[in-house]
């Protein structure tokens, strides 16, 4: 018999739960190294688009994922007001909450898979293969790609919860004004929101109630429904942080390491795509892992993930630029509002076709 092959995973969120889910328990010894000593219990809502789908099917939860999940159906992206400007659909996007997702990927993990608590200052030795799911501050990225390989924090701040009560329909989507975002979708039963926009408060720990009241003076001018929101949260039910981006990588493998999800490619959230890319990352490394030798493995996992990742890193930095517009905001409230008339049109000629 084969000696099982060696696999320490650096992160016990989203990537390193899934890809030890989808590793060969005959074939790797795996332990899951992770600082976190229980699993978070408050977070918003992800959404999985159909590729994401796919890789929690190929992991067995993608059915219990389903059960406790609900369709993200149309919204609108609008002004500050509500007035909306352009209609946004959401066909075949499935809704979950972070805390929910990561409960079903933990227990998608076989029992055989070791856990360790604790931070990892220093990669394990040189035998096996070391896998930095460890996010955008990856302690693996600077060990094997060098210091200039350190996360930067943007002049964003993300605030975002869950609260009680399903938002009306012509309340959903996005509130698009000068320099912020603010988001409101419904989330199993309640309603997930979000928001963003630049601020000086701390980069590393903030205060969630301190990020409350400084989101609430922000949004004041907004419609009734983004502040009836943002008087129901709470600091027990929200959380606040800065939104960090990683720095462009060529490769995401080198020697017996190699990186997964935001570890190798953490975006700003206008696209959606982080947690789906991270979880396709995972499942796609597994499944070579398991099929070919480690360096083949590595090889193609480069090959089919690193140009993907890195242009969706790019169109979502780029659409944040034009979500968070200071200036020229008055000029893209314009070009959104004729692209809605246009693909309105557009729609009711094809309904009319039919």
């Amino acid at each position: 018999m084969r000696p099982m092959e060696k696999v320490d995973i650096i992160g016990g969120g989203i990537a390193g739960l899934a890809l030890a889910g989808i590793l060969d328990p005959g074939r790797f010894d795996v332990t899951i190294h992770e600082q976190r000593p229980e699993l978070p219990t408050v977070g918003t809502t992800l959404a999985m688009w159909p590729a994401a789908q796919q890789a929690l099917s190929e992991l067995g939860i993608l059915g219990a994922v389903r059960s406790r999940g609900a369709m993200i159906k149309a919204g609108a992206l609008r002004r500050p007001s509500g007035e909306p400007l352009l209609s946004m659909e959401g066909k075949g996007l499935l809704g979950v909450s972070r805390p929910e997702l990561l409960r079903l990927l933990d227990m998608a993990v076989p029992r055989s898979v070791r856990r360790e608590m604790g931070r990892v200052d220093h990669l394990p030795g040189a035998a096996g293969l070391t896998v930095g799911a460890d996010g955008v501050n990856s302690i693996v990225r600077r060990n094997i790609r060098g210091r200039q390989s350190s996360a930067k924090p943007t002049p964003f701040l993300a605030v975002r919860g869950v609260i009680p009560g399903t938002p009306l329909p012509q309340d959903i989507g996005e509130y698009w004004g000068r320099g912020q975002i603010f988001g409101l979708a419904p989330a199993g039963g309640g309603s997930n929101w979000y928001a963003s926009f630049r601020s000086d408060l701390g980069s590393e720990r903030i205060e969630v109630a301190e990020a409350l009241e400084v989101t609430r003076s922000r949004y004041a001018n907004h419609s009734r429904a983004v502040q009836d929101v943002l008087a129901t949260a709470t600091p027990e039910n929200s959380l606040a942080q800065r939104i960090w981006i990683s720095p462009p990588l060529a490769r995401y493998a080198q020697g017996n390491a190699v990186l997964v999800g935001d570890a190798a490619h953490a975006m700003t959230p206008n696209l959606g795509r982080g947690a789906c890319e991270a979880l396709i990352d995972a499942v796609t490394l597994g499944k070579l892992l398991n099929e070919l030798p480690k360096e083949k493995a590595l090889a193609a996992y480069g090959r089919k993930r690193v140009m993907r990742t890195q242009l969706l890193r790019i169109a979502s930095s780029l659409m944040g630029s034009v979500a968070l517009a200071q200036g020229a905001q008055p000029l893209r409230d314009v070009l959104l509002k004729q692209v809605g008339k246009r693909v309105s049109g557009a729609r009711e000629r094809a309904e009319t076709s039919k």
